[in-house]
């Protein structure tokens, strides 16, 4: 199968990369930099092409040479904006609904689109609405689509050797003699990359998916602040974590935000965390992946982060 991988070039795009090759499948991924996806090219039967993807003649001369689009792409922080920021729409909300419709078009019948777990259109971040309004459009496109089929996942916070989640937390304790932390009670339910990885790929040529939408959480879940204190011993500089109320977390964010870069958290960031992530049921069955405990997978890659660091 010719598969059109957006958002491969991230950090769950690459493990989808490498299990669709593994699968034998033909994979096209774009990206607006070349040499940030290089690396991707060691895998048989890649495409690496330079193209906007919010450009809609790329877009459709990217759709016209595949069977199956995969949707991975996807941003963790926006300009403010009501229900949300313009970089959300744009990522979240109208990148979804123009390759949903673009499909519809050119005849490709299978989309699996990723969003997240807690979308709602009436959640407590712009992050979580604009995720939601983006599921709702892929939907409502492909239900005028008699011969598409859809699948939906909406994975919790993922963690992996590359994350940005337990690895900025050890980060945090390499300098940090005690961590402040808002919304430390917050229930996550983390889940590894390889997991998602494997459902969304195990998902593409599998009837009994489509048309479906699937929670991806992990083996169990635990509250922020002991996710932060497990990365901190894990990578050899334990640390503890010291509750601080939800208005002075608003105000470290806003630092955070004013600061060069990407943030370490942005308030919106913070109000997604007023609800908890976690999921009641297990992973479908028909997805074929068991979750892995984070205990078997995270203390390794923390561990060879915390000797990295010791040496720069």
């Amino acid at each position: 199968m010719r598969v059109l991988v957006i958002g491969g070039t991230g950090f769950i795009g690459r493990h989808v990369v490498a299990r669709l090759s593994k699968a034998d499948h033909a994979v096209i991924v774009p990206t607006r930099r070349y040499q940030h996806g290089r690396d991707l090219l060691v895998y048989p039967g890649l495409n690496l092409i330079g193209a906007d993807i919010h450009n809609d003649q790329a877009l459709e001369a990217l759709l016209g040479e595949v069977d199956a689009v995969i949707n991975l792409a996807g941003i963790l922080h926006s300009r403010p904006g009501r229900p949300y920021g313009s970089d959300f729409k744009l990522v979240h909300v109208d990148l979804p609904r123009r390759i949903a419709a673009a499909c519809r078009r050119l005849g490709v019948k299978r989309l699996l689109h990723v969003s997240a777990l807690g979308a709602s259109a009436e959640g407590p971040s712009g992050y979580l609405r604009s995720k939601a309004d983006g599921e709702a459009a892929v939907l409502a496109e492909f239900a005028a689509y008699p011969d598409g089929a859809c699948t939906v996942f909406r994975p919790s916070v993922v963690f992996g050797p590359e994350d940005n989640f337990m690895n900025m937390f050890a980060r945090l304790a390499r300098w940090m003699p005690l961590i402040p932390l808002a919304r430390s009670q917050a229930r996550l339910q983390p889940v590894y990359v390889g997991d998602v990885a494997s459902a969304i790929v195990g998902a593409l040529g599998n009837s009994r998916t489509y048309g479906r939408t699937y929670s991806l959480a992990g083996f169990a879940d635990y509250s922020l602040g002991e996710l932060v204190e497990l990365a901190a011993r894990w990578s050899g500089h334990p640390r503890r974590v010291l509750p601080i109320p939800t208005f002075l977390g608003r105000l470290q964010a806003f630092v955070f935000e004013c600061l060069p870069g990407e943030p370490l958290l942005s308030r919106d960031n913070l109000d997604s965390l007023a609800i908890d992530n976690v999921c009641d049921v297990p992973m479908a069955p028909e997805l074929g992946s068991v979750p892995l405990p984070l205990e078997s997978v995270a203390p390794a890659y923390l561990a060879r982060q915390g000797k990295a660091l010791v040496h720069l």
